[in-house]
């Protein structure tokens, strides 16, 4: 099994088999601290060979540089049916509200299948100022 997508985004969805994945980012950029994020989509994509066909389970963790938790693990079970390929794709598409940071700081989005790490992404939490559309 491998990740082929794991991103941050504005908005995503899982519908029929098709994801959509709308503003993928790997920075926020924040004037003050502390701060909160209103709301982010995290998607991930996974492939699994045919000999992979089976339930399995999976967590993400959700650390800082210095192993510290930042919200709970999100866990659960995948059901992987390959419907006659030699490979198939599930999607876990997560919606995280009010994300709190007290400072700027890096944290590192770990998925385990069968307690196993397949693949991991860092979000950046930077002070600046949010990137203005340009005007024509």
């Amino acid at each position: 099994m491998k990740s082929e997508i794991f991103t941050f985004c504005d908005f995503a969805q899982e519908s029929g088999g098709k994801l959509t994945v709308v503003g993928t980012f790997d920075t926020i950029l924040a004037r003050t601290f502390p701060c909160t994020h209103p709301q982010l989509s995290v998607v991930i994509r996974i492939r699994f060979n045919i000999g992979e066909f089976t339930s399995h389970d999976f967590r993400i963790e959700i650390r800082d540089l210095d192993g510290e938790s930042c919200i709970e693990p999100i866990s659960g079970t995948i059901n992987v049916d390959g419907a006659g390929n030699a490979t198939a794709v599930s999607h876990l598409v997560f919606g995280i509200n009010n994300l709190r940071f007290n400072s700027p700081r890096v944290i590192n989005f770990t998925l385990y299948i069968d307690n196993k790490e397949i693949d991991s992404i860092p979000l950046y939490v930077r002070k600046g100022k949010a990137i203005k559309p340009m005007s024509p």
